[in-house]
C-alpha cells in the first residue's frame, strides 16, 4: 500500500472519529443533565400551566404514545411512555389533598390489553377511594385502548377531529413460512403439546388453534364491551353495535354517546372549574423526569442513525410475532 493510500485510510478514520464526537456532543448539548441524574425517586415533576391557589388544584396528566410496559431499562426505547410511572402518577394525584380535579390527555392509539386495564382500573379505584373528578381531553387519537383508559372518566371532551372508537380487540401475527422456503430455511420444533407453538410464523395456523384463540379474543372483547356499559351507562347491545372495531370522529363520537363534550385540553379544564365549582383554581401538569436509559437511547439513536436503530425494533416484532399477544390497538 503506498504512501497516498495510508493517508486516504487516516482521513477516513479521522473523519470517522470526528463524526462520532459530533453525534456524541449533540446529545449531551441537548440533554438536560439535572434531571438524567435526578434520582430514581422523583420519577416525574410539576410544571405550572396556569396561576392560582395553591390548595386549590387540577392536574393534568398526559398519555401519549402507545400503551406498553417496555419497562425502564430498555434503553433502545425512547418513546417517552413509562407504563408504571404513569400509574404513579394517576396515584399520586389521588393522594395529593390539594388537587381537587384530575383531567387525562389522552393522545394514544391504545396498546396491551392488561397495561390498559391497570390503568383503567387505577383511575376506578382513584375515583371511589377521593371521590375526586376525573375528566378526559383527548388529542389526535384515543382510539381503542384509548378509549377503553377514557371510558370511566366522568367527562370525554374530544375535539371534533380526534380519531377515536376502535373498541375491540385484535391478535396478530407474521407468517413467514413461504419466505423461509424460498432462502431454504427449516424449523426444528419440539413441544410438549400440540398447541404448545400455536400462533407460530413458521406455519400455517390451523382452524382448531383459530378457534382457541377467537375465545381469547371474545373474553377480551366481552371485558372491554362491559367496561364502556358501566362507565358510559350505555346498554351492552348498544355498545357491541357501536363496538365493531370502526374508528369515529371525535363530533361522530358525540353523536353516539361515546364522548360527552367537543372542545381542546383548554376547554376540558374550564369545564371543570365550572362543573365542580373549583374557585381560583391553579393547573399544574405533571412531567417525567428525563432518565439516564432514555439519554442512552437519544445517543445511540443519533450514533446509528434512524436505519440501523429501527431495525432493532422490526427484530423486536419479528422475535415477539410468535407470542400471542392480544391488543386494545387501533392499527393502520
Amino acid at each position: 500500500m503506498n504512501g497516498r493510500r495510508w493517508i486516504a485510510l487516516a482521513i477516513a478514520a479521522v473523519l470517522l472519529v470526528v463524526s462520532i464526537g459530533f453525534q456524541l456532543v449533540t446529545s449531551v448539548a441537548t440533554t438536560n443533565f439535572e434531571d438524567v441524574f435526578s434520582g430514581s425517586e422523583e420519577l416525574f415533576d410539576e410544571t405550572v400551566i396556569e396561576e392560582g391557589s395553591p390548595t386549590q388544584r387540577i392536574a393534568v396528566l398526559s398519555l401519549e404514545g402507545v400503551i406498553q410496559d417496555t419497562g425502564t431499562n430498555s434503553w433502545m426505547n425512547t418513546s417517552g411512555y413509562d407504563h408504571q410511572r404513569f400509574l404513579k402518577m394517576i396515584e399520586e394525584a389521588g393522594e395529593d389533598n390539594s388537587i381537587k380535579g384530575i383531567v387525562l390527555n389522552v393522545n394514544s392509539p391504545g396498546g396491551g390489553v392488561v397495561e390498559s386495564a391497570e390503568i383503567h382500573d387505577k383511575i376506578v379505584e382513584v375515583k371511589e377511594e377521593t371521590d375526586k373528578p376525573i375528566y378526559v381531553s383527548m388529542g389526535n387519537t384515543a382510539a381503542s385502548g384509548g378509549y377503553y383508559v377514557s371510558a370511566p372518566a366522568d367527562k370525554i371532551v374530544a375535539n371534533p377531529a380526534t380519531i377515536t372508537g376502535s373498541i375491540g380487540v385484535i391478535m396478530e401475527s407474521i407468517n413467514y413460512a413461504e419466505l423461509a422456503d424460498q432462502y431454504g430455511v427449516d424449523f426444528n420444533t419440539i413441544k410438549s403439546g400440540e398447541f404448545k407453538d400455536i400462533m407460530s410464523g413458521s406455519r400455517e395456523m390451523t382452524a382448531e388453534e383459530q378457534e382457541i384463540l377467537q375465545t381469547i379474543v371474545d373474553d377480551m372483547y366481552a371485558d372491554f364491551v362491559q367496561v364502556i356499559v358501566d362507565g358510559r351507562g350505555m346498554d351492552e347491545s348498544r355498545v357491541r353495535e357501536l363496538g365493531d372495531g370502526r374508528i369515529y370522529t371525535g363530533a361522530q363520537a358525540q353523536e353516539n354517546g361515546l364522548v360527552d363534550e367537543l372542545g381542546t385540553l383548554d376547554d376540558t379544564i374550564a369545564m371543570m372549574e365550572e362543573d365542580q365549582d373549583i374557585e381560583n383554581a391553579s393547573v399544574i401538569q405533571y412531567r417525567s423526569n428525563f432518565q439516564f436509559n432514555q439519554f442512552l437511547g437519544v445517543t445511540a439513536k443519533n450514533f446509528l442513525g434512524m436505519e440501523q436503530h429501527e431495525l432493532f425494533g422490526l427484530a423486536n416484532l419479528i422475535r415477539e410475532s410468535d407470542s400471542p399477544r392480544a391488543m386494545y390497538l387501533y392499527t393502520r
